[in-house]
C-alpha cells in the first residue's frame, strides 16, 4: 500500500468516525452527551480538514501518490 493510499484510507476512516459520532449526537436525548458528541464532531472536522490539506500537499509534491490517478492508470492497463 502506497503512502497516498494510506492517507486516503486514514481520511476515509476519520470521516466515517465523524459521521458515526454525529449520528450519536442526533440520537441522544441527554444534553450533556449531545454537547460532548458535538464537540467531538467539531474536533474531527478540524482533523479531517488538516489531513485533507496534507493529502493535497503530498499529491502536489509527489504526483505518483495520487490515488485516483493510480486507479485510472491501473484500469487502463488492465483493459489493454
Amino acid at each position: 500500500m502506497t503512502v497516498g493510499q494510506k492517507m486516503h484510507q486514514a481520511l476515509a476512516s476519520l470521516e466515517s468516525a465523524r459521521a458515526s459520532i454525529s449520528t450519536f449526537a442526533l440520537d441522544t436525548q441527554d444534553k450533556t452527551a449531545k454537547q460532548a458528541f458535538n464537540n467531538a464532531v467539531t474536533q474531527l472536522d478540524n482533523v479531517v480538514n488538516t489531513i485533507k490539506s496534507r493529502v493535497n500537499y503530498i499529491e502536489q509534491q509527489e504526483p505518483q501518490y495520487k490515488v485516483r490517478q493510480q486507479s485510472q492508470q491501473q484500469q487502463q492497463q488492465q483493459q489493454q
